[in-house]
């Protein structure tokens, strides 16, 4: 039996829209806290805390409006049996995780969140890892050098980052 308030609240669902409000909240907060450098032009390292605040601030807020409503939940309870577990794809994004770890500092971002993109990818099920690692490292150098060369983030040169710009001619940081 749901948890339901007298006036038809699921306190619940209640409960769980007033976290996320107050993550938003939260991530509002340490959002504003970090420093403005007067380095950046339209976009400095505040733009995406704030975007992410945002989202979870609207999540919140309508997880909240939905609960007042009668909550969501309660369309869970239809569901009768989860399927089993799957291990495997739970050890292949375990592994993904601990790849990037593992190998961002001896190989740079690139090639460690590539290798986390195939194990993730073949997690969901995908079975094509040459297809898999070639656009991984696409996806990877393009979030790279839109960090080093458009938002002007060093997030470090890795073994192929550094390869690429001793091509291109310029100094490896």
């Amino acid at each position: 039996m749901r948890d339901m308030a007298p006036s038809g609240v699921d306190r619940a669902d209640l409960g769980v829209g007033g976290f996320v409000l107050g993550l938003g909240a939260l991530a509002l907060w340490q959002a504003a806290a970090i420093p403005a450098s007067p380095l950046y032009g339209q976009v400095g390292p505040k733009a995406v805390p704030f975007a992410v605040a945002g989202v979870l601030a609207a999540l919140g807020a309508g997880l909240v409006a939905q609960a007042l409503r009668g909550g969501w939940s309660h369309t869970l309870e239809e569901v009768r049996e989860a399927p089993p577990t799957n291990w495997r794809a739970l050890a292949l994004l375990g592994a993904g995780l601990l790849a990037n770890v593992a190998l961002i500092v001896p190989l740079g971002f690139c090639l460690a969140a590539s290798m986390q993109f195939v194990l993730v990818a073949a997690a969901f099920g995908s079975r094509r890892l040459v297809r898999d690692a070639a656009l991984a490292l696409v996806l990877t150098l393009v979030v790279w050098f839109g960090f080093v060369e458009l938002l002007g983030v060093n997030i470090g040169a890795g073994l192929l980052e550094g390869a690429i710009l001793r091509l291109l001619g310029q100094d490896v940081p």
